[in-house]
């Protein structure tokens, strides 16, 4: 089966792995450069940030792409030499934070907790097993993988139009001419109901805009991932600390502001105090592909039947990449699902 992937994000270019592995011939589309824009701004942390507060289908899918990540980790360090920097580092939950529901959400999924088990403070909550991934990396890892495979990327592309006819996408008119295929594969992230113009229906899927502040230690200050509501700290094996991250609703516009700059670093400061006086290393943002409660479209096009989406992921896009994909592969093949889909079908507002 010939496909055409219309992004190259981590969704694009897990599901462009994940098709070729099987044999099919696999185009990818980016209108930039791939592995560039969301996937490469985030932070990495293979966890919800206190998955207690959100709803059972994200907690369904990062579950799964968690699980699924140290094998998917280990054969792109394999079959391409690149580290993507998979580490088990747990995650230390800071005060304020609905204790009994924390507490309760791990009892019901068989998560590990440990109470009052970091030094930084007496109240937190200490999940072992969360992982982290380090994102350029993982896209560079990504991209080389799909590039053995025998993917055909090409880059700088913008689609404009998806034309369809008699219930089946015909062509994608694009910025360097028409591409066809038998199958199409809508992974474009924060960009996807621009995409698909008229056949978007309810799709609702817009940019949100984060920005992250870095910081280079020594040696890796400390060892934990530091979160406190929504303000997390990711320590890098190298001595990098990121400080992440902002929820902006600017449109398109990928800028990075002064008052985002010193809103994070305030809050950053307060919880590990040896940050003040750092100088800063670097400061980004990144569109995510925001959607209603973080719940990503995952499946057919109600009406065009050779048309299928993988995005909408918010801030979740490589938590959830493996479990996705392995969404939509079954929904290619016809094999049958290992979740319940349901929640990720409504996508489009059709019943």
């Amino acid at each position: 089966m010939d496909c055409i992937v219309i992004g190259g994000g981590v969704a694009g270019l897990a599901s462009a792995e994940a098709l070729l592995q099987r044999g099919h011939t696999v185009t990818v589309l980016e209108r930039a450069q791939c592995g560039l824009e969301s996937s490469w701004a985030g932070g990495g942390i293979l966890s919800p940030l206190c998955p207690w507060d959100y709803a059972e289908a994200v907690t369904r899918l990062t579950n799964r792409g968690a699980a699924l990540f140290p094998a998917w980790a280990d054969a792109l360090l394999r079959e391409t030499g690149i580290d993507p920097e998979y580490l088990v580092s747990g995650m230390c939950v800071l005060p304020p934070f609905d204790r009994a529901a924390a507490l309760g959400w791990c009892a019901a999924h068989h998560v590990r907790v440990e109470q009052g088990a970091d030094a930084a403070a007496s109240e937190a909550l200490l999940l072992p097993d969360v992982a982290q991934v380090r994102n350029p990396r993982l896209m560079r890892a990504l991209r080389r993988r799909v590039e053995l495979l025998g993917a055909r990327i090409i880059e700088q592309c913008s689609v404009s139009e998806v034309v369809a006819q008699a219930g089946r996408v015909q062509k994608l008119a694009t910025s360097l001419g028409d591409f066809s295929a038998e199958r199409y594969i809508l992974t474009a992230g924060a960009w996807s109901t621009q995409v698909m113009g008229q056949h978007a229906l309810n799709l609702d899927i817009k940019p949100i805009r984060g920005q992250m502040l870095l910081f280079k230690f020594d040696q890796p200050p400390f060892t934990r991932i530091l979160l406190q509501k929504d303000l997390y700290l990711i320590p890098r094996r190298d001595g990098h600390v990121l400080a992440g991250s902002t929820l902006e609703d600017t449109g398109f516009d990928k800028s990075t502001t002064r008052a985002a700059s010193d809103y994070l670093r305030q809050r950053a400061e307060a919880i590990f105090p040896q940050l003040k006086g750092m100088p800063l290393v670097s400061h980004w943002s990144g569109l995510r592909p925001g959607s209603p409660d973080n719940i990503p479209a995952i499946g057919p096009h109600p009406r065009l039947e050779n048309l299928y989406i993988n995005s909408g992921h918010f801030r979740y896009g490589v938590t959830m990449a493996a479990a996705s994909v392995e969404i939509l592969v079954n929904d290619l093949t016809g094999a049958p699902q290992v979740l319940d889909v349901t929640p990720y079908r409504g996508a489009w507002g059709m019943p």
